[in-house]
C-alpha cells in the first residue's frame, strides 16, 4: 500500500480513500432504501464518530454526493437525499448515472482486493521460507 508521510493512503494507490468508503456507504443506503428521497442525510457529527473520520473527510463524501446528485443542502437545515423525477424509470439518466459510477467503483475495490490477497500471499510465503530457514538452523 502507498502511503505518505502522516501514514495515509494515496489517491493513486488503488485503496478507497476514506471519504470514498463513506460516500459509497451513504450511496448505499439510499439504494437499499434505507435513505429515501428527502430524507435527511446523517449529520457531520454523527459520520465523524461512526467511520472514525475527521471533519474534512465527512466534508469530502458530502461534496462528492452532492455532484454526483446523490444529495442535496438545505441552507440551515443539513443535507438530504435528492429526489429524482425518473427514479422509477431504469432507462432514465438519473437512474443509470450513479449506478454506472459504483460500477466502476466496484470493479476498482475489486482490483485492489486482488492486489492485496496477492501481497498476503507473497508475504505468507516469506514468512514461511523464514520460518523453515530459521528452524533448520536451530537443530
Amino acid at each position: 500500500m502507498v502511503t505518505t508521510r502522516r501514514g495515509r493512503r494515496s489517491a493513486g494507490s488503488g485503496v478507497p480513500l476514506t471519504f470514498e468508503v463513506i460516500a459509497e456507504t451513504l450511496r448505499e443506503r439510499i439504494r437499499s432504501g434505507g435513505l429515501r428521497p428527502g430524507d435527511a442525510l446523517p449529520t457531520q457529527a454523527v459520520l465523524m464518530r461512526e467511520f472514525g473520520a475527521s471533519s474534512l473527510t465527512v466534508q469530502k463524501a458530502m461534496v462528492l454526493l452532492k455532484q454526483e446528485g446523490w444529495a442535496v443542502s438545505r441552507p440551515g437545515k443539513g443535507a438530504f437525499v435528492a429526489h429524482h423525477d425518473h427514479a422509477d424509470d431504469l432507462d432514465g439518466p438519473e437512474a443509470t448515472a450513479p449506478a454506472t459510477g459504483t460500477a466502476a467503483r466496484v470493479e476498482a475495490l475489486e482490483r485492489a482486493l486482488k492486489e492485496a490477497a496477492q501481497e498476503i500471499a507473497d508475504l505468507r510465503g516469506r514468512i514461511e521460507a523464514l520460518e523453515s530457514g530459521s528452524g533448520e538452523r536451530g537443530r
